[in-house]
């Protein structure tokens, strides 16, 4: 049986993963390939912590298990981009920084397989990456880049391929989805919530991309490339994070039988595309609403064959590495007959404002009689149909309430929201927080 061998950079929590199970499984992933799977070598900084974490031999790692500085690292990671031995490398380094791009690319241009967890690259700078990988008719395999263990890339370039796809909406980042579980069900605030998550794991010591939409952001970035042809950066996106949701916030949602969950959230009308990753209010009808810790899913409407729904962990060490394993499996197995080239679409990226959505609104206001009148007042001159107002919350000398539309456009709450400023510039005591509504 010819050999098929591995090189992985990087053997932290999803490199010593995949190291571990390509040892473990060695002889069914060779019989699954029709070829002999094989781990070569591992580069790794500090490869006894990652021999005694994953059970895995010293003979492995590069420079005779000692640890390695950085520049030993990259000599050793030059070496074997140069090797004629390896047929396929792991990046699971991370970051999307020239250094990694460089090393990627190169790997591309010594014709070797590439399989990447890392979305950020991708989603950056993927264009280049795919386009060095067509150069040099090698792969590119990035199933775990989004939703770990989820076959979502895999569903969409194949599965999908004889239909059209209509809408992707899903819960792409676990961390932030564990810490507005947290809130709702255990009536926790935010601070509390994400230390919870820290200290569970679930969110790293410096959470900020999942917390402010950017992690799950790259992931949509990505599955538009695939779904709708677009080739976007996340700088075109309308991002929000979780970081502003308040207890006030899930009060709400419950008075309109919802919870409150980060979306990413794609829609093609006839040739436009809409967009947008955002904390909604997600009605309790809706299967999402009930995703809750650090679980992911994706809920695909296709032309054709109507809804799906992919749900599964989304992080992990093992649960992101099989994903991995399974694109090293099909590289070998079908390297001659994939492609990584997505089909090209000619549909306009329309900005979010214009997309038109149900909405919540909430207002912050001083507390005089008639206040809840004029606000509603001033939405509905905007020809914006109200569907129901909240209870309004008395604090001191202020109030708070929330303002449910039907379906409009966020310019249009946008227009309404200034001119009760250009009209009563007294009356807000804060900019007020606009949330989609996902039924």
């Amino acid at each position: 049986m010819e050999s098929f061998n591995i090189a992985i950079l990087g053997c932290g929590t999803v490199g010593g993963g995949v190291a571990r199970i390509l040892l473990d499984m060695k002889e069914d992933l060779s019989a699954r390939s029709s070829v002999n799977i094989n781990l070569y070598k591992i580069v790794e900084l500090c490869p006894k912590n990652a021999s005694e974490r994953f059970n895995l031999p010293m003979n492995l790692f590069c420079g005779n298990g000692k640890d390695l500085t950085k520049e030993e690292a990259k000599k050793f990671i030059f070496e074997i981009i140069k090797s004629d031995k390896i047929d396929l490398v792991v990046e699971t380094i991370g970051g999307s920084d020239d250094f990694i791009f460089d090393i990627v690319v190169g790997i591309c241009k010594s014709k070797k397989h590439l399989v990447t967890a890392n979305k950020a690259l991708l989603a950056e700078k993927g264009k280049d990456i795919f386009a060095a990988a067509e150069e040099n008719d090698v792969n590119v395999g990035f199933e775990a880049a989004v939703c770990a263990a989820i076959p979502i890339i895999r569903t969409l370039k194949e599965s999908f391929s004889g239909d059209s796809i209509v809408s992707i909406s899903g819960i792409m980042n676990g961390t932030s989805n564990y810490i507005l579980s947290k809130m709702q069900d255990e009536n926790l605030d935010f601070k509390d919530a994400l230390k919870l998550a820290q200290e569970g794991g679930y969110a790293e010591a410096d959470p900020t991309l999942d917390i402010n939409g950017y992690d799950a952001g790259h992931k949509l970035v990505i599955l538009i490339k695939l779904a709708f042809g677009l080739d976007l950066t996340i700088d075109q996106l309308s991002v929000k994070g979780i970081e502003n949701i308040d207890k006030e916030d899930i009060d709400f949602a419950n008075e309109i039988n919802s919870k409150i969950k980060l979306i990413c959230y794609a829609k093609r009308i006839d040739s436009k595309i809409f967009a947008t990753i955002s904390p909604m209010m997600v009605k309790k009808n809706n299967f999402l609403s009930e995703v809750n810790g650090a679980t992911n899913a994706v809920r695909i409407v296709n032309k054709y064959s109507g809804r799906h729904i992919l749900l599964g962990k989304g992080a992990g060490s093992f649960e992101t590495a099989s994903s991995i394993v399974a694109d090293i499996v099909f590289i070998a197995r079908y390297s001659e007959k994939m492609q990584n080239s997505y089909w090209k679409s000619d549909f306009d990226f329309i900005d979010a404002k214009h997309f038109i959505f149900p909405y919540i609104i909430t207002f912050e206001t001083i507390d005089i009689p008639g206040i809840t009148g004029l606000i509603t007042t001033s939405v509905g001159q905007q020809n914006i149909n109200i569907d129901t107002v909240s209870h309004n919350r008395h604090n001191k000398d202020k109030a708070v309430f929330s303002v449910a539309t039907m379906p409009t456009t966020l310019k249009q709450i946008n227009d309404a929201i200034m001119e009760i400023k250009n009209s009563k510039p007294e009356v807000l005591l804060s900019q007020p927080k606009i949330i989609p509504i996902l039924y």
